[in-house]
């Protein structure tokens, strides 16, 4: 006990020595860090294609193809907005034909941004909608997914989006899977 008594004190007595040498050194100059502007702001463009499963009250549910595009913006590390043109069909709905159907929406998502390359994120839209053998109306939808960055401005895009296209008539809904690329610029 007697020799940890005697290192406490002469630790504490050669403190002060430290900071007086420390404090003897010259004086150095601070970086100033420059910050860097995200590269990945700015217009992007999508491409989509997937799977989509159609319920409908006006006819037998059934599953199709979906493909899309469009053009954003990302505004910050957390918001972007696009513009979409969607279509999904060739559903088999029974006596009445086939349906399809075509949207053009509006979108504004936000981004988990973080330090890996997997950005979870979440949507919603609104537009307009066209449906094969079917009054046209509002079209909204709401999006989940992940983009995974492959490169500073290309990123795999996998998610699930619900859409709607509200109408006099039976409202098509469809739930769909998709996976698209996004390009920077």
């Amino acid at each position: 006990m007697k020799t940890f008594r005697i290192l406490l004190l002469a630790g504490a007595t050669a403190m002060p020595l430290g900071f007086a040498a420390h404090a003897a050194d010259p004086i150095e100059e601070t970086a100033v860090v420059e910050p860097t502007p995200t590269s990945d702001l700015g217009i992007y463009f999508r491409a989509d294609a997937g799977w989509s499963a159609l319920e409908w009250s006006g006819g037998d549910d059934d599953d199709g193809w979906v493909v899309g595009g469009g053009i954003g913006y990302r505004i910050s590390d957390y918001l972007r907005t696009d513009v979409t043109l969607d279509w999904s069909g060739d559903y088999d709905v029974g006596p009445a034909g086939d349906l399809s159907a075509t949207t053009v929406m509006g979108n504004a998502y936000f981004d988990w941004s973080n330090d890996t390359a997997f950005t979870p994120y979440i949507g919603a839209g609104i537009g307009y909608g066209w449906v094969e053998n079917n009054p046209n109306g509002v079209a909204v939808g709401l999006a989940a997914g992940v983009a995974v960055d492959l490169s500073e401005n290309v990123a795999v895009d996998v998610g699930y989006r619900f859409r709607d296209v509200m109408s006099s008539g039976p409202d098509p809904m469809e739930h769909q899977l998709t996976a698209g690329m996004r390009f920077t610029f």
